[in-house]
């Protein structure tokens, strides 16, 4: 595996560099901001700092011929300020391995451990020993170093609540690309890179190309689906200054109505409560020149087979319309059996994106891997708290699976 790091004025440049050099197949690992060092680093613009790892079996093809050339500045003479460039590959070659502060508390668990086992090993090597037979000493070290960290990373992600067989399924694929006397590092960085693979990227609402979209919110009762459908709206009327409109077909609960409506006169958006599915359709027809119509639905036990009916109805009548979402809110702290039989009820109601709400209430992450894992159907936002609209973000792959790994938040 080759892991790099590049520098530019922004992430898209940084990105630009790193498929230049390696090609369209990294996966970008990490991004952070460059801190700005030395007498006259006010002067200096700020910087984004991209990791990127790639397969060294994709990487063959590439090697076979030459990369594309990276324009470089034109070196001064002797200047006051040195020239902030994209980071060469012959310095970045020697941090490979690492994989900045992301695993730092997960490696200071690694060595004190391994420390140990090099002590009761070199307790057992004799000055007179043969140079072959040390040779050979060292080799069951370092597999033993090897068997150990990854029992120390199945441990973690067990720990985290990850489902054992999909633990046990992306040890199993970093395994089957391992060289002999791969450094423990790497090992971590496959595992790094594996999972964020498996998340894939979040999807991001985004406003339809013509006409007004839709989102519909559904899920079980009390996981917040009425306070995140009011998170968004603001984001939208504040920050993007988006047109929104506001439905209710939560009909069961007079709070719920109430709370929505409280919403949408703070953002001054209209509001409309709607008992049926026409009066859904009058509804998005007359709101038709708006950005954005949120539809909070009824939250109901997913043993309630005639308010799952209920449900159904509202989310077939989206099926033909093209500018749509459907999203299955879900709280991080309900128990991962209650979740599997949470989706597989609304699997068979409609496709959707998940939001997980709730994340400030439990330290154990791992349900959001077993959920995309186990429904194949993208995460696009968490929240993290009861604050309108500041407790909701983008899902971000990269800070939830240091978090599943033992990393420093």
């Amino acid at each position: 595996m080759i892991i790099k790091k590049f520098q530019a004025k922004t992430e898209a440049e940084a990105v630009e560099i790193a498929k230049k050099e390696l090609g369209e197949n990294i996966v970008v690992m990490n991004v952070k901001n460059v801190k700005k060092k030395g007498l006259f680093a006010f002067l200096k613009p700020q910087m984004i700092e991209v990791t990127v790892a790639l397969e060294e079996e994709q990487a063959k093809y590439r090697e076979k011929k030459p990369a594309p050339a990276v324009a470089k500045p034109t070196p001064a003479p002797t200047p006051a300020v040195a020239p902030v460039a994209p980071v060469k590959p012959s310095v970045i070659s020697n941090e490979q391995a690492a994989i900045e502060e992301k695993l730092e508390s997960l490696q200071n668990l690694l060595e004190k451990q391994i420390m140990k086992q090099e002590i009761k090993d070199d307790d057992l090597l004799k000055d007179d020993q043969e140079p072959e037979v040390s040779k050979a000493k060292e080799e069951v070290k370092e597999e033993s170093e090897i068997d150990k960290f990854t029992k120390l990373l199945y441990n973690t992600m067990i720990d985290n609540e990850v489902d054992e067989k999909y633990a046990n399924q992306i040890l199993d694929e970093v395994e089957k690309i391992q060289k002999p006397n791969m450094p423990i590092d790497f090992v971590l960085a496959g595992v790094y890179q594996k999972m964020i693979l498996k998340f894939g990227r979040a999807e991001e609402i985004e406003p339809a190309e013509n006409g007004v979209k839709v989102l519909m919110f559904v899920g079980p009762t009390g996981v917040g689906k009425t306070t995140t459908i009011a998170k968004l709206a603001g984001k939208f009327c504040v920050e993007q200054k988006k047109k929104v409109a506001l439905l209710t077909a939560d009909t069961y609960r007079i709070a719920a109505v109430e709370q929505l409506r409280t919403y949408a006169n703070i953002l001054k958006v209209p509001f409309r409560i709607i008992y049926t599915v026409e009066e859904m359709e009058t509804a998005i027809s007359d709101f038709s020149e708006f950005d954005y119509i949120l539809i909070d639905t009824a939250g109901h036990s997913h043993q309630n087979r005639e308010q799952q009916e209920n449900i159904g109805e509202f989310t077939d009548a989206l099926k033909d319309k093209e500018n749509k979402d459907i999203f299955l809110v879900l709280s991080a702290t309900t128990k991962y059996k209650d979740l599997l039989q949470i989706t597989d009820t609304y699997k068979d109601i409609c496709s959707f994106k998940l939001i997980f709400t709730k994340l400030d209430e439990t330290c154990e992450y791992g349900n959001l891997l077993n959920l995309k894992l186990y429904t194949d159907s993208p995460i696009s936002y968490v929240t993290c708290g009861q604050n309108v609209p500041d407790d909701i973000e983008v899902f971000n792959p990269q800070k939830t699976v240091k978090q599943l790994l033992g990393g420093k938040q």
